[in-house]
């Protein structure tokens, strides 16, 4: 779905660029190329949202480098990337990387992390040595394991059917049926575990089953990778599009497929500006995973920063006009409710509040001051009553002096909803004054 919009946008950026004459057996490469990638990134893209929501994204690094002697190991043994030798090599180094983390955890009280960042760094050098030791009989290269050929993958081909397809974008596509088969079908117990795994296993989940078969789909989409985009990417393809997705999103279903989706447009907008500038499509592919990220910290909807200052804004605004009308109430219960106040804006906030509450009619100008709508004067009772609440709860409970109920009442009061304001209440006699002696105003009556 998303490949041929990426695809539309490299055919007119190729047949607009000065010097550059493309093909259609070019064309059929880069396509191949790009859909190698997508189908890896998908696989990696699907796992890596259990990973990321069950924070073990630090073991998913683990196994993207510590499937790399079994990895040798298979293709020792007469296998090739992608067979099946490689793959149950995989597996088994996955589920020793992960047993070998748990029993330092449990032995030598090593953190998990820790743990983690030991065992993955001691297999990854031990199949760096493997592959050394064995160079004149391993078709592997160790470059080729960190950074991937993905600019290679269209040229090493199979039949399938009636065409001739490249063997990496057949594996990928075969892993990515396989993991999304073994996912689907466990759906239910992977989300109940991700997000309680103590509620799980009390029920009676098999918990350990479970994540042992995440586990085992993380390394299967790994050796997937190993060949078309290295060891560097696969763990970015891992962990950046579900973390991406996470802050944008919340429904699991939802966080793994736009985790997939963001996955799979990197890696062919990623190739597309590899080949653009002439340089590697694997590191292309992260930096663009890498842009997506941040720009889902600056844009999420909940957790993005410009949420985050908006919402720290409209907190301040509400602030700035609660407060003002608060002022001119308690000015006015002063003066027994007869003719207009005249205080004095505190901030700049709290002036352009004043204009704003005179244009929108909350507060009225009269020939002796300012006045409240009545509207406006069951916001500014509510705040008023919701801080000498607080302070009457305060007096009775923290046993503070009354010159130190003041400040903590004065945040509160913009905080306290009906339901605590009730909860108080009821705590209180009936016609009890706040600390100072001054009335508690009734819930919204309306009057000064």
């Amino acid at each position: 779905m998303l490949l041929g919009p990426c695809l539309g946008l490299g055919w007119n950026l190729a047949l607009r660029w000065p010097g550059i004459m493309i093909t259609t057996d070019t064309l059929l490469l880069h396509v191949w190329s790009m859909a190698t990638a997508a189908v890896v990134a998908a696989s990696c893209g699907l796992v890596g949202s259990f990973l990321v929501v069950r924070r073990m994204s630090l073991l998913g690094d683990a196994i993207a480098h510590a499937v790399l002697p079994g990895i040798a190991v298979g293709v020792l043994a007469g296998g090739r990337l992608g067979g099946p030798l490689v793959i149950a090599g995989a597996v088994a180094a996955a589920l020793v990387t992960v047993w070998l983390t748990q029993a330092l955890k449990a032995g030598v009280g090593l953190s998990e992390d820790a743990g983690a960042g030991v065992v993955f760094t001691s297999l990854f050098a031990l199949g760096v040595v493997i592959i050394t030791l064995g160079a004149s009989r391993i078709d592997l290269d160790p470059d080729c394991v960190l950074f991937g050929i993905l600019e290679l993958a269209a040229f090493d081909r199979v039949s399938w059917g009636p065409i001739s397809v490249p063997r990496p974008f057949v594996t990928g596509m075969v892993v990515l049926v396989l993991v999304t088969a073994l996912l689907v079908g466990t759906w239910r117990v992977q989300v109940f575990t991700a997000f309680d795994t103590a509620a799980a296993r009390a029920v009676g989940v098999p918990v350990g089953l479970v994540t042992t078969a995440l586990l085992a789909a993380t390394s299967v989409a790994t050796v997937a990778g190993f060949e078309a985009v290295g060891a560097v990417l696969v763990v970015a393809m891992l962990v950046v599009p579900a973390a991406t997705a996470e802050l944008l999103v919340r429904r699991m279903h939802h966080v793994a497929g736009l985790a997939v989706a963001i996955a799979v447009a990197a890696a062919c907008l990623g190739w597309l500006a590899a080949w653009r500038w002439n340089t590697s499509a694997a590191g292309m592919i992260a930096i663009v995973l890498g842009c997506c990220y941040a720009a889902a910290v600056v844009l999420g909807p909940d957790e993005g920063l410009l949420a985050r200052v908006r919402a720290r804004l409209s907190l301040e605004w509400r602030v700035a006009r609660e407060d003002w009308l608060a002022r001119i109430w308690r000015m006015q219960e002063t003066a027994g409710g007869r003719g207009g106040v005249s205080p004095q804006p505190h901030s700049l906030l709290e002036q352009l509040a004043a204009v704003w509450l005179r244009l929108t009619g909350r507060v009225e100008v009269t020939a002796g001051g300012l006045r409240l709508s009545p509207a406006a004067a069951r916001e500014a009772e509510t705040v008023v009553r919701s801080h000498r609440l607080w302070e009457a709860w305060l007096g009775r409970h923290a046993e503070l002096p009354l010159d130190h109920l003041h400040p903590p009442a004065e945040w509160v009061e913009h905080h306290l909803g009906a339901a605590m304001r009730e909860r108080i209440e009821a705590e209180m006699a009936a016609g009890e004054a706040d600390p100072h002696g001054r009335e508690i105003p009734p819930e919204a009556s309306g009057h000064p």
